[in-house]
């Protein structure tokens, strides 16, 4: 069987995630589509809509055959280590190609873009330190240090998040020695980061999410960019769970955490650095919410996916010794669900894994496991009640979801 890999969050699952995952089938040729998808904690440096649950569910059921986590160690970094862990994953469980969508849409011109950074990486390294002690953010620094190379060949526009990402799922292939070619697809209509609804039918996950916890949280102001089953999983989680998950349920919780602690502390806690233990414990002080509270903290210098990772890593208890111990590749294999197809598949190739797979919490321990399972609790701390009890059962009770037909 021939499997097509793909690198998701699925925040939530939308029109333009089942596009993907259509294309990377049928441009393939591939049997069934394998996702290594974030956890309860994203690169953003945000809690997930819903549970890393719900969303296999919806994964399953518009497409996905085999879900597998991408742990906390990797889903919550930046773009080289993101694309490590799922990279790794991946190859792993054997799939024959990863496919990723792009704003360029051009294999090629990744490729010539990868090369030409490799024959000028000492220069290109200068210039983004030149940048970045301007006081830009790193990744601003990044793009302003390949312009001032000033290729002349056809390049990507390494300014843009998919393109990054895309950038670096082919050069963890290459620095992993991974057998996986590599496709991209054009991505449709809606930007990565695109606050509001730009078309009919396609929407940036982050619209939606800007929609559902909008003034009015009407539901059916998103139903034409979702399938109908994560429609359905939206009502029913809400109702089940009590509520979405955003910072605003975990200020509370990261308030706290920032109020007992010492300057020395914080700077203990991964990616606190330049100082900035000083600038969080001002902030939170005097912040009420966690927008306000990001609003005092942001700079030209840290990007407001950099901060909210700073305040994710605060928030787990997450320090520099923790993440400086663990490998820059995964080593193991979560099973959070499969299809049909799916399990044939598992059936089929299980021993050839490179990777342990896991399918019960309770069969295998380790460090990065040990990571996903804190940060699994912690996440069910953004509900109140019953629904806060049923998202701590979750984590050790609930099996791989199996999807019948």
């Amino acid at each position: 069987m021939k499997a097509v890999g793909v690198v998701v969050e699925y925040n939530p699952f939308h029109n333009g995630h089942l596009f993907h995952v259509q294309q990377a089938k049928k441009q393939s040729g591939a049997d069934i589509a394998i996702a290594a998808m974030s956890g309860n904690f994203l690169q953003r440096g945000e809690p997930a809509l819903v549970s890393k649950w719900a969303r296999t569910k919806m994964a399953l059921e518009a497409g996905v055959d085999i879900v597998f986590e991408l742990p906390y160690r990797y889903a919550t970094q930046h773009a080289e280590i993101f694309a490590e862990g799922a990279v790794s994953i991946l190859s792993a469980a054997r799939a024959d190609i990863l496919c990723f969508g792009s704003e360029s849409g051009d294999l090629e011109a990744f490729k010539r873009t990868i090369a030409y950074l490799a024959d000028n990486n000492d220069r290109f390294q200068e210039n983004i330190r030149s940048f970045t002690a301007e006081g830009n953010s790193y990744p601003k620094s990044i793009a302003l240090a390949f312009q001032s190379l000033s290729p002349l060949e056809s390049f990507i526009d390494i300014s843009q998040p998919n393109n990054i990402l895309g950038m670096h799922y082919i050069q963890a292939i290459l620095r992993q020695d991974s057998p996986m070619e590599a496709h991209t697809i054009t991505r449709k209509s809606a930007g990565y980061h695109d606050e509001y609804f730009a078309s009919a039918t396609i929407a940036s996950a982050t619209s939606i999410r800007k929609a559902l916890f909008g003034a009015a949280g009407d539901m059916d102001t998103i139903k034409q960019y979702v399938p109908e089953t994560t429609y359905n999983h939206l009502i029913s989680y809400k109702s089940e769970y009590g509520g979405f998950h955003s910072w605003e349920n975990y200020w509370p919780l990261l308030k706290y955490r920032l109020m007992q602690s010492s300057p020395e502390e914080l700077k203990e806690f991964y990616e606190v650095e330049e100082g900035l233990e000083n600038r969080l414990l001002a902030a939170a002080a005097a912040s009420n919410t966690f927008q306000q509270f990001m609003e005092a903290i942001k700079t030209k210098r840290y990007t407001w996916t950099r901060l909210q990772r700073v305040c994710l890593h605060i928030l787990t208890n997450t320090r520099k010794n923790q993440m400086a111990t663990l490998k820059r590749t995964a080593e193991y294999l979560r099973l959070l669900g499969a299809t049909k197809k799916g399990r044939a598949y598992l059936n089929h190739k299980k021993k050839d894994f490179s990777l342990p797979l896991v399918s019960r919490l309770s069969a295998y321990s380790g460090p990065d496991i040990d990571l996903d399972t804190k940060a699994a609790r912690i996440y069910a701390l953004g509900q109140n009640g019953s629904g806060q009890e049923k998202l701590l059962a979750e984590e050790f009770a609930q099996p791989p979801i199996m999807l019948k037909s």
